[in-house]
């Protein structure tokens, strides 16, 4: 079924699917800014701290194919509101851990690997969930205001999460089910899916055709889940680093906080929503924009390393969020266009786990490059995103001029398989 741009209710449906990322994105920008005051009150060390973001991030990559492939066999709601279910009872759990129990680190550690489950069965489905409802152009518009949520909750995460810290630092972890709750409110009422679906395809039928897409367009999509992986991967791990530098270096904390950290996530969200607003099914155009992207983000990591004050980095930092804004929303369409539905979760699901790899190792690993030097943290980023703008450049191949009559002949040649 898919919904007319005019009709009734689409608003609604929108903002339902709109609201899935942004719970799934909540679950780590928001921790950001309460991280230093965890780490003082239960005496952790910096990766131990790091450590309630990576196990989040890793249990979403793992379940994340997982629940893709249920909900292709059954449905996309049937996976997300279970999924939104558990991610709120995780944030309980952390949040009572907390407040009520001994060796409450370890019980936070189990209540955000719920959560990072209940996130698996969150973005990447509504992914999938758009792809099934919305055709043509207007697919790749609610696919820009997908990532544009996904961005405003970059936003809003780290200036919710200062708020709810000035009550205590664990406030945050009981924040989440009331968050949660709109989104499965939203999604039960408003999100309506085929109520009569073909029978799904016995397991080894549907495992020869996802082996079929690999073989013949695994280049592309391969680079194109790099490049999700690594705008994820800079992303938080720029979080990370500056919401250290901002406490220890500058003495900034709190509501201040969390509106420096919102600069350049908005940056990127309003970047994300014009680009996926304007490409339609410009394939030539979206590849374009996925290496100028990584281009800007070369360059800002580069130049990064001049500027030390805070206003010059925050300028020079914008630079990378305009060029994550550009690439993520093309990539989105890319990939949710290259199957058909009765594999499409599984596929957005795959790429849905590589960018929750890179959120995972983000925050370690920059400790790491912390701990080095600042110089060669900038440099390694900068070279890591110039390899993945090389790669999309000779990698991802678009139609030819005459193929572009079709706008939906971008897919895979085998949807249907």
């Amino acid at each position: 079924m898919c919904i007319p741009v005019g009709s009734k209710n689409n608003g609604m449906t929108v903002a339902a699917i709109g609201s899935i990322p942004l719970i799934m994105t909540l679950g780590n920008s928001m921790l950001i800014p309460i991280l230093p005051q965890m780490k003082a009150e239960l005496g952790l060390t910096p990766l131990q701290t790091s450590m309630t973001i990576t196990v989040f991030s890793i249990a979403a990559a793992i379940f994340i194919p997982v629940l893709g492939y249920l909900s292709d066999r059954f449905s996309r709601k049937v996976v997300i509101l279970p999924a939104l279910i558990l991610y709120g009872a995780g944030g309980l759990l952390a949040g009572f851990a907390a407040t009520s129990l001994p060796s409450a680190y370890w019980w936070i550690l189990a209540g955000r690997t719920m959560q990072g489950i209940g996130a698996a069965g969150t973005a990447p489905i509504a992914m999938a969930l758009t792809g099934d409802l919305f055709k043509g152009g207007e697919q790749s518009r609610v696919l820009g205001i997908v990532e544009a949520s996904n961005g405003l909750g970059k936003v809003l995460s780290p200036i919710l999460g200062a708020l709810f810290g000035l009550l205590a630092w664990f406030a945050v972890f009981f924040a989440f089910p009331a968050i949660c709750l709109i989104s499965i409110s939203l999604t039960l009422f408003f999100i309506k899916e085929k109520s009569h679906r073909q029978a799904p395809p016995p397991f080894g039928k549907y495992m020869r055709g996802l082996a079929s897409v690999f073989k013949f367009e695994g280049r592309w999509l391969l680079t194109a889940y790099f490049a999700g992986a690594v705008c994820l991967f800079t992303l938080f791990g720029i979080l990370f680093y500056l919401s250290d530098v901002l406490e220890k270096q500058y003495g900034i904390d709190g509501v201040k906080k969390g509106l420096i950290l919102a600069i350049p996530l908005l940056v990127m969200g309003g970047t994300s929503y014009l680009t996926g607003s304007r490409i339609g099914k410009n394939t030539a155009a979206m590849k374009r924009l996925i290496v100028i992207g990584l281009g800007l983000m070369t360059v800002s990591y580069a130049l990064l390393v001049f500027f030390e004050k805070l206003i010059p980095f925050l300028f020079v930092l914008v630079l990378s969020s305009i060029g994550t804004g550009l690439v993520l929303p093309c990539l989105n369409s890319l990939i949710t266009g290259s199957v058909g539905k009765e594999r499409r979760g599984f596929v957005t699901s795959l790429y849905g786990s590589v960018r929750f790899i890179g959120v995972a190792i983000g925050p370690p690993i920059f400790t790491r490059l912390m701990e080095w030097t600042r110089s060669g943290m900038f440099l390694t980023i900068a070279a890591l995103t110039l390899i993945a703008g090389i790669l999309a450049l000779t990698l991802i191949h678009v139609p030819n001029k005459g193929d572009e009559k079709d706008k939906t002949k971008y897919s895979f040649r085998y949807n249907y398989i």
